[in-house]
């Protein structure tokens, strides 16, 4: 087979790299290790920069997120000093939309399968070839059968744990990680949201989120050990303790019921240098990773699809190398500027176990300069709804 761009990964990245190239007149495969049932069936968060939003839109796969998506003006930001509102509207100009990823993906999907374009589902031993050559291909197995696709360029959407990563020499990248010792305990719930704004709670038990799919649907999280497990909190443990962490008005409100999904999500901090070698780019998760404090995972795998998306469109339209060229320095730059920010942001509103009496009045005066200062509400606000790609 052949193609000139092969999309190692089915998320939402390479699926809407994949969307936005074929609006460019530009072929692409996608392969990817898992069903589409299951790609469909992970739980993630979506609160969607404006920047992606207009990606979305661009792509022409917006319809029903501007027709069922949740537009967010602020946020609450939450501690034993009060509650602040961050007025996204006000203070920048922009917005949120709260749509679930995995709602992003579904359109993605769809829009895929409308044009006919080629998803290849339950692929093994993906192996990339060449990519530091003129002539990169990739080799896969499927049902047993060994294939082939040859490409001008592979574009490694595949994660964390994919592929693409690994296939850059260790001795020409360099990775920086970051990992917390606490993880997040999420529930998803058939239960009216408790705000219709997002809630970051700040408490001495640890942090809290309150956040929601629909208007009858909630996703609520609170900060765990990492030695917990899923079976050690049943659902009325968790609204106990969601409530303990909560502002005693806000916790008299909330509705609670049995859990429909439960899980506990590490947090950490990576990035990995360059996001280019050869005729092969990381995008997203492949390249870095954000603890979910910031909302930026789906965020900055989407400015990244911008970077690649404008740079592979300038070599084949002009003949011109030089987007191609600058992509890994503009994606980290601006990768770099949202690790800081969800970094932040983890460090403002968790409880570290080692923090001392110093650190803690450190961050409740960090609370309150925030909750006074319209220039720390303007920071926060502006890196919220997403900085400039």
């Amino acid at each position: 087979m052949r193609t000139q761009i092969c999309i190692i990964g089915g998320g939402p990245s390479g699926l809407l790299l994949g969307q936005l190239l074929h609006l460019g007149g530009i072929d692409t495969v996608i392969l990817e290790r898992r069903t589409r049932t299951h790609v469909l069936s992970r739980i993630r968060a979506g609160v969607l920069e404006h920047g992606l939003v207009s990606l979305m839109r661009e792509a022409g796969v917006a319809e029903r997120l501007d027709r069922e998506g949740f537009v967010h003006d602020g946020a609450i930001i939450a501690s034993p000093q009060g509650q602040t509102r961050i007025d996204f509207d006000r203070l920048t100009g922009k917005s949120v939309i709260v749509y679930g990823q995995t709602e992003v993906t579904r359109d993605l999907y769809a829009a895929r399968d409308r044009v006919g374009a080629p998803v290849i589902h339950e692929t093994e031993d993906v192996t990339i070839h060449g990519a530091d050559g003129d002539a990169p291909f990739v080799t896969y197995r499927k049902d047993g059968q060994d294939h082939r696709i040859d490409c001008d360029f592979i574009a490694g959407c595949d994660g964390f744990h994919g592929v693409s990563r690994q296939t850059i020499p260790a001795s020409v990248r360099r990775e920086y990680e970051k990992v917390y010792p606490f993880g997040w305990l999420g529930v998803l719930s058939e239960t009216p949201p408790v705000h219709d704004e997002l809630i970051y709670a700040a408490s001495p038990r640890g942090f809290a989120l309150c956040s929601m799919r629909n208007a009858n649907l909630s996703r609520y999280y609170v900060q765990c050990p990492l030695t917990d497990r899923v079976e050690d909190w049943s659902d009325q443990a968790f609204w106990t303790e969601l409530r303990r962490r909560l502002p005693p008005e806000v916790a008299e409100r909330l509705i609670t019921g049995p859990s429909i999904e439960k899980s506990i999500a590490p947090l950490r901090s990576f990035v990995t240098e360059p996001m280019r070698w050869g005729r092969l780019f990381l995008c997203g998760d492949a390249a870095h990773i954000v603890p979910p404090t910031g909302a930026k995972g789906l965020n900055t795998a989407a400015s990244d699809v911008h970077y690649l998306y404008r740079g592979l469109c300038q070599w084949y339209e002009d003949h011109d190398a030089k987007g191609i060229d600058d992509y890994s320095a503009k994606a980290v730059l601006r990768i770099w500027k949202a690790e800081r920010f969800s970094w932040w942001m983890t460090n403002l509103l968790h409880h570290f176990p080692e923090q001392s009496d110093f650190d803690i009045k450190m961050r409740d005066a960090d609370l309150a300069y925030l909750r006074d200062s319209d220039a720390a509400q303007h920071s926060l606000a502006e890196n919220y709804v997403g900085l400039p790609f």
